[in-house]
């Protein structure tokens, strides 16, 4: 069928399984969106407040479904708002496919209005980004975009459709979904090599990342931990694929982990890392990070290998595909010395754990209070390390928020994208600070009525970088402090949202119950002091043998 360009973009996105896209309409994409309304009951659109809170949401939903999230945006600012989204999903290994419009091919380089080069401008944070030259090529280009997004180590992929292309015609064929490209498999020399490894263990240590949750082995995980006699520790990306019910999984480490998982880490003798990317976060000083133990690195991607720590057998394949070979050769090992070492270590995080300590009462009673498939999603800050810390996770997916790019604002988009592409309800925990970057994206989840309550910690201040000032810059609070007016229950108000005000534990389990009960949209102004800190901590660069559990270590 002869189609023009516009209709194509939208008919290749129908074929490929896309049932939701989110984004903002302009000038260089007003063809697409005119197809998008002949098309409303093929497919959805979301409309955000901005074109940031659009690429957000798009992200939100790929972690939380699995499946590729689609972000649509108009030329010049409206894709360079897609930039801070893009970025985030860049570094957090999400599929993505960003589309946007550009000024016609013959006004391209001429300085035209809301022109941008936006290829060039993401080429650093996409995995491939693509300038579509003729309308022969659109709908294969879209097809090989999606396809890269997914396959292998998943990232963001950007389209750039000049408008003369979305108002030419040409054939649509369609096509089958793509399939994304075969996952490598373990080699027996490296299953071998790990066998070997493992049996000379006495203190093993599984810690998975973002890559264990792409693949789906949290359930292998734990049959590892089980015959090894070890224990699993994850990364903040790794959170949600092992459930915290299982007496094995220590929970997060690293800056602000959990005092036994980032110990256990430090006192192994073998270390199987699954997917991660041994981020500065996650090991301190690189040069004296878990030097006594042997390290096995498991990742699709072989930049990671020795990027930043040296580990003794790299093995390129999928995760799900090495554990399931390497258990299948394993004897079942007993360490006992190991076990009671780990029971100690728990018992320590235990006695350090101040039980009037309002931030983690609520994150507690949040979940306590939300069901097992409700997702977490969060903003950046001390709200973010709090809920990693605390909240109970039981479900997969079920943990959303910004790790390497640490964006503040990404928590009402992704909350947002979250809830379409689960069908479950979203809980966001976020700060005044973060929360005032993109609140705008409330008059969206309004707007479509999405099913979200919000935690706002309210300290008044930027918590995170207080925090450092307190510990590190002699308590000189430059530009920490907000001083600002905001009533935030007035806000949600204002937006047509539900809202709640608390200043102690009591307060706030009455308006969490009564606010989670809710259909739509609902926020939560719980006050807290403004000197709360996350702890652990373990200083940039330091070692975690100097790990701060209690303000007085300081």
């Amino acid at each position: 069928m002869i189609l023009k360009g516009a209709e194509i973009v939208v008919k290749t996105l129908i074929e490929q399984n896309i049932k939701t896209i989110f984004g903002y309409p302009g000038g260089t994409v007003i063809d697409i969106y005119d197809q998008l309304l002949k098309h409303s009951d093929e497919i959805e659109h979301v409309l955000s407040a901005h074109e940031q809170g659009a690429a957000h949401a798009a992200d939100g939903y790929a972690r939380a479904s699995g499946d590729i999230g689609v972000v649509l945006a108009t030329s010049g600012p409206g894709a360079t708002n897609l930039v801070t989204g893009i970025a985030t999903a860049y570094l957090d290994s999400i599929p993505l496919l960003a589309i946007t419009g550009n000024v016609g091919t013959s006004m391209i380089g001429k300085d035209s209005f809301q022109e941008i080069d936006i290829t060039g401008v993401t080429l650093p944070i996409t995995k491939h980004n693509f300038l579509v030259h003729s309308v022969e090529e659109l709908a294969d280009t879209i097809r090989l975009a999606i396809k890269i997004a997914k396959s292998g180590r998943p990232g963001p992929v950007l389209v750039d459709i000049p408008k003369d292309v979305q108002q030419k015609l040409t054939e649509y064929v369609p096509a089958a979904p793509v399939e994304i490209e075969p996952l490598k498999t373990a080699s027996d020399a490296d299953v071998d090599a790990a066998v070997e490894m493992i049996a000379k263990a006495t203190r093993p240590y599984i810690y998975l990342g973002g890559g264990a949750v792409r693949s789906g082995a949290g359930e292998l995980i734990q049959e590892l931990a089980e015959k090894i006699d070890g224990v699993m520790g994850a990364s903040m990306m790794g959170l949600s694929e092992v459930p915290v019910t299982n007496p094995r999984f220590l929970g997060m480490q690293g800056m602000h982990g959990h005092y036994a998982s980032s110990i256990a880490m430090a006192e192994a003798d073998l270390i199987i890392a699954a997917g991660v990317r041994f981020s500065d976060r996650a090991t301190g000083n690189t040069f004296k990070f878990s030097t006594g133990a042997t390290k096995i690195h498991v990742d699709l991607d072989t930049s990671e290998f020795g990027k930043n720590i040296a580990v003794d057998l790299s093995v390129d394949a999928d995760i799900s595909d090495f554990l399931t070979k390497v258990i299948a050769k394993l004897d079942q090992k007993k360490n006992e010395a190991w076990m009671v070492r780990v029971d100690t270590l728990k018992k320590q995080e235990k006695s350090y754990d101040d039980p009037n300590f309002l931030p983690m009462l609520a994150v507690k009673a949040a979940s306590d209070i939300t069901t097992a498939d409700t997702r977490c999603v969060t903003d950046v800050g001390q709200h973010q390390m709090w809920a990693a810390q605390h909240y109970d996770f039981t479900e997969k997916r079920t943990w959303i928020s910004s790790g390497g790019l640490g964006t503040m604002g990404f928590g009402m988009g992704a909350a947002i994208g979250a809830a379409y592409g689960s069908g479950k309800r979203s809980v966001l925990f976020t700060g005044d600070g973060s929360f005032a970057m993109n609140m705008n994206e409330l008059a969206t989840a309004v707007t479509y009525n999405v099913p979200l309550t919000i935690v706002l910690l309210n300290n008044g201040v930027l918590g995170m970088v207080r925090q450092w000032q307190t510990l590190f810059y002699d308590k000189k609070y430059s530009n920490t402090v907000l001083q600002r007016k905001t009533d935030f229950v007035k806000f949600a108000e204002a937006m047509g949202a539900k809202g709640y005000k608390a200043t102690n534990i009591e307060e706030f389990k009455a308006a969490f119950a009564d606010a989670y009960s809710q259909e739509g949209p609902t926020l939560i102004d719980l006050t807290i002091d403004k000197d709360e800190m996350v702890l652990p901590m373990v200083p940039a660069g330091g070692t975690f043998d100097k790990i701060i559990v209690e303000r007085s270590d300081k």
